[in-house]
């Protein structure tokens, strides 16, 4: 089976929708997938991650099934430098590099700044929707690998949002997503492809073939959305800092 994570087109979150050019990455996204052999489209239930998959599903005469744990990851944090709690990313590097316990996949939420946190709800709430959604698909989850109990090549696509997706490749591939929440940048539009490896039979694990591919803005010649990211050097003021 293959596994697509894809991450909405540009955001307007005032409106929680598109901008003009988020409207055009969702186009050119449509030229892709209209070409794939998709079986089945999940989707987020925030505006701008059903907008982006809508001229997809216009384009294929489609219907996509919205869930709730598909939402951006909702769980809030009492970051160190910070007088309100916030998103669970987008942390300063140097508040939390130098703590062993945020790299350790089983024991970063242990870490004293989540105790007041709801991240422990949040996150079983959502790698359960995953293995629930994964096991409809023929793979039950069994420790940190699967069991094929119906193994298939279809391909199902899933249109969500960056933190969400850091949090579904971790559950994947068993690792803390601290590092994948600070250490990558999957682009507006990007395709996250996982596909499964049954090299023993009935012993699955998933692997990650591409994460935030845009070939498909490339390859019309238009820009990547620089949203998800820092500022490349410090004095690049007109880019975000914070």
């Amino acid at each position: 089976m293959k596994l697509l994570i894809i991450r909405h087109a540009d955001p307007d979150y005032s409106i929680d929708s598109l901008t003009p050019t988020g409207w055009r990455e969702a186009e050119l996204l449509a030229d892709r997938m209209e070409k794939l052999d998709i079986k089945n489209f999940y989707v987020s239930p925030l505006g701008r991650a059903r907008d982006t998959l809508s001229l997809t599903l216009k384009r294929l005469n489609r219907d996509a099934q919205v869930l709730d744990w598909l939402r951006e990851f909702p769980a809030k944090v009492q970051k160190p430098d910070k007088a309100e709690s916030g998103i669970a990313w987008d942390w300063l590097p140097q508040d939390w590099v130098q703590e062993d316990l945020f790299y350790r996949k089983d024991c970063w939420m242990e870490h004293p700044v989540f105790q007041n946190s709801d991240i422990s709800t949040v996150w079983q709430r959502v790698t359960a929707g995953l293995d629930a959604l994964l096991c409809d698909h023929g793979y039950a989850r069994r420790g940190n690998g699967y069991q094929a109990l119906c193994p298939n090549e279809d391909t199902i696509a899933l249109f969500c949002h960056f933190g969400l997706e850091c949090v579904l490749l971790s559950h994947l591939l068993n690792i803390s997503p601290m590092p994948l929440w600070h250490g990558t940048c999957a682009a507006p539009t990007s395709v996250t492809t996982l596909t499964t490896e049954e090299r023993r039979e009935g012993i699955v694990s998933f692997r990650m073939n591409s994460f935030g591919d845009i070939s498909h803005l490339y390859c019309a010649g238009q820009e990547p959305s620089f949203s998800a990211r820092f500022c490349e050097t410090y004095r690049n003021f007109d880019q975000r800092h914070d």
